[in-house]
């Protein structure tokens, strides 16, 4: 999912349930316009079936932050090199996906501060979405201040990318790198599209994986996002079988880097059920991923809530003591079974607080990701996504101090800030 707003946002309903949401925005930047496109996302017409220490400071070493070095997988655990247990409690900073190809934000201050800000709320991962197309030469920084941010001019995008990427793990964050788009434009259905070539998705992920190889908290690849429509999982159609690719990228990356972890979402379906795009992982039951190197794999699922669009399980008479059987049922009971670990990778929504079907939603998604240690990045940092707004408010500065209340109930520790931060 990715929006951008300031100074309107628009937000259009796709008329089939597939497409469920499709928006269009534009950010200017003073004189300047830094256009915005939107994805849609998410779906469904069926029913669906069935301690952590917490902190808010940065750089404060105690369960749950690990220790450095490489991190793996212990059946639902992702743990460091010592087999101590991490959890990743973060949130998602969108825009290199986007025709910027530059984190969204930089036209109002700085980038520096803007770490800052995420690191001191307690946010210890960052996910990083970027298109294919940011690769390119042709695809130039926009949508920045200069005045604010004068050590990003000239920069390429990849310079760009290193720079956030740096500072986020200076401050103890760790980075997940995501492929969110294999251009400005528009998601795709497929992790290769008519201006992506398959070979081209998976040498991009080789390269990335060699550039932060000696980056040990940039920790892996969230392989394709959103996975759906013609996507399928484990019939074996290498045009279409999600579960292959994933599973031949995952090789590929780990011929030059054997420490990132392979992050996999879900599809929008399980046979004739459609749930949220990227959010069903029913099929791991059958066909998990499997990959030479052992214990690297986490499953992804996206998950949203009545502000995207109004499943029939938010209405019902049971709600919200209904959704732990659905969250379960599509996605949770790979790590409850311990199976392997579980990020879930978006969920958002403008309402955190009062009773309405949203806020009712959100918090007992957080209170049942903290029962079960299940970890997450929250959708998003940016205030601009339009279905959902964001952890800051659309002033670019202001904290939603009831999205924090309601995070700051389950958030793991960042590791220490490197000497300088």
């Amino acid at each position: 999912m990715d929006q951008n707003n300031a100074p309107t946002t628009e937000t259009k309903r796709a008329p089939r349930s597939q497409r469920l949401r499709f928006g269009i925005a534009a950010a200017v930047v003073a004189a300047a316009a830094v256009g915005g496109t939107v994805t849609a996302f998410a779906v469904n017409n069926n029913d669906g079936q069935s301690a952590v220490t917490t902190t808010s400071a940065a750089g404060v070493k105690a369960t749950g932050a690990g220790a450095e070095g490489p991190l793996s997988t212990k059946k639902g655990d992702i743990v460091d090199a010592d087999g101590k247990k991490v959890v990743l409690t973060g949130v998602n900073w969108f825009g290199f996906e986007t025709e910027t190809f530059a984190p969204h934000g930089l036209w109002t201050r700085s980038w520096e501060s803007m770490l800052d800000q995420m690191a001191k709320q307690g946010f210890n991962t960052l996910r990083l979405p970027y298109s294919n197309e940011m690769f390119k030469s042709s695809s130039k920084p926009n949508g920045i201040d200069f005045h604010k941010n004068p050590d990003l001019k000239g920069l390429t995008a990849q310079q760009l990318m290193d720079k956030i990427v740096k500072g986020a793990t200076d401050r103890g964050m760790r980075v997940i790198l995501d492929q969110h788009r294999p251009d400005q434009y528009s998601q795709s259905e497929l992790w290769y599209s008519q201006k992506l070539t398959e070979e081209q998705w998976q040498n991009d992920w080789v390269k990335l994986a060699k550039r932060y190889q000696n980056n040990d908290r940039v920790i892996g690849a969230d392989l394709h996002n959103e996975p759906r429509g013609q996507a399928t999982w484990g019939d074996g159609n290498p045009k279409t079988d999600w579960r292959l690719a994933a599973t031949k990228a995952g090789n590929a990356i780990h011929k030059v880097n054997k420490n990132w972890l392979i992050f996999v979402e879900g599809t929008d379906r399980h046979k004739n059920e459609q749930f949220w795009w990227g959010g069903d992982l029913q099929g791991v039951k059958k066909y998990p991923v499997k990959l030479d190197e052992p214990n690297k794999v986490v499953y992804s699922a996206h998950d949203y809530g009545p502000g995207v669009y109004n499943q029939n399980w938010f209405t019902a008479k049971d709600f919200p003591k209904n959704m732990p059987a659905i969250w379960e049922k599509h996605w949770a009971y790979i790590k409850k079974q311990n199976i392997a670990p579980l990020l879930l990778g978006e969920f958002g929504g403008r309402k955190t607080a009062g009773n309405s079907s949203e806020a009712v939603w959100q918090n007992a998604l957080m209170d049942y990701l903290k029962k079960n240690q299940i970890s997450y990045t929250y959708w998003t940092w940016n205030p601009d996504s339009g279905d959902t707004g964001g952890v800051l408010k659309n002033d670019w500065k202001t904290i939603d101090q009831n999205k924090m209340k309601m995070l700051a109930k389950y958030q793991t520790p960042l590791l220490e800030p490197k000497k300088g931060k």
